[in-house]
């Protein structure tokens, strides 16, 4: 069962982390070959299995010994129809993959959590097409109803939330928090931004997050910017405006470089935690509400734990 579906609690001021790049760790650091970065792939092996259980524990500890809460985000980037099918998985298989990662988390919060550590199961969704540059993009209509498959699965499961990642244009954004609104689960979206501050397809990314709103009355819980360096969008944040009140959330990649320069990197860019932490500080006095903070591309622990060190007090 559900904990947290109805009254999220990083929504009440308290400092929560999450983890960094998973993809990249498991397949920088730790040597996995993730076809199509799908990390959910690794959930039909028992050594996959615990790898993943060994890599959200990292955090959870950095989490508990820091005195936050933690957003356990499952290993489901890649896990809708599209991407499944490319790696092999039939429709049966990946709705069992998208169970099988919550399962795994709900195990983790029910040997970890106790009433002042909270763990939020969060079922991860990414983006139909690429998550840098989308070839193609749908309407908000068509990215409801594909969406609408995993999102059903999460309801049905331990998942208190839905977090889309890497969003590359408001449409499907829109689809996915009108499916989630649908099914019963809050909903975060999170854009990705390019090395100006706007989103893949041009928007701007208060332009996104107004007409995500405006399309949905609302519906998202929060917002959040992930897989781009502060450097990218720390600009975008200068204005006063009430846009920047919706964000609660940073996922920001370890490396300045381009999403073009990323996607043909061949070596991990991990940056250096300590100035990344430093960064999220100034961050954090133009968000006043954030709240969740983890890494993306290139960020590992030490991103987290330099982060949490740099926010915390």
């Amino acid at each position: 069962m559900a904990k947290y579906r109805d009254c999220l609690p990083q929504m009440n001021g308290k400092m929560f982390l999450t983890d960094g790049g998973i993809e990249t760790t498991l397949v920088f650091l730790e040597g996995f070959d993730l076809p199509h970065f799908a990390a959910f792939d690794l959930l039909k092996s028992d050594g996959g299995r615990n790898a993943l259980r060994a890599y959200f524990e990292r955090y959870v500890a950095i989490a508990r010994a820091n005195g936050t809460g933690f957003v356990l985000e499952s290993a489901t980037w890649r896990a809708n129809p599209d991407w499944a099918e490319k790696v092999g998985y039939s429709r049966e298989a990946l709705d069992r993959a998208n169970r099988q990662a919550i399962d795994l988390l709900a195990e983790i919060r029910n040997t970890e959590q106790n009433e002042n550590f909270p763990l939020v199961i969060s079922g991860c969704i990414g983006p139909r097409d690429d998550g840098y540059n989308p070839a193609a993009m749908m309407s908000e209509d068509e990215a409801e109803r594909y969406h609408s498959e995993q999102i059903g699965t999460f309801a049905e499961t331990e998942a208190d939330m839905v977090t889309a990642v890497t969003m590359t244009y408001p449409e499907e954004a829109i689809g996915i928090a009108r499916a989630a609104r649908a099914k019963g689960m809050p909903a975060v979206i999170s854009f990705t931004v390019e090395t100006d501050g706007r989103l893949p397809s041009g928007h701007e990314l208060g332009e996104a997050i107004q007409l995500v709103d405006a399309a949905t009355d609302h519906a998202p819980a929060y917002y959040m910017i992930n897989c781009a360096h502060p450097s990218h969008f720390e600009d975008v944040l200068a204005e006063d405006s009430g846009w920047l009140e919706r964000i609660k959330g940073l996922r920001a990649n370890a490396s300045a470089l381009s999403h073009a320069e990323l996607d043909e990197a061949e070596e991990l860019d991990d940056g250096n935690p300590e100035e990344l932490g430093q960064q999220y500080h100034v961050l954090k006095h133009k968000l006043k509400n954030l709240s969740v903070f983890g890494g993306c591309c290139g960020t590992d622990h030490r991103h987290v734990a330099a982060i949490c060190k740099a926010c915390c007090h």
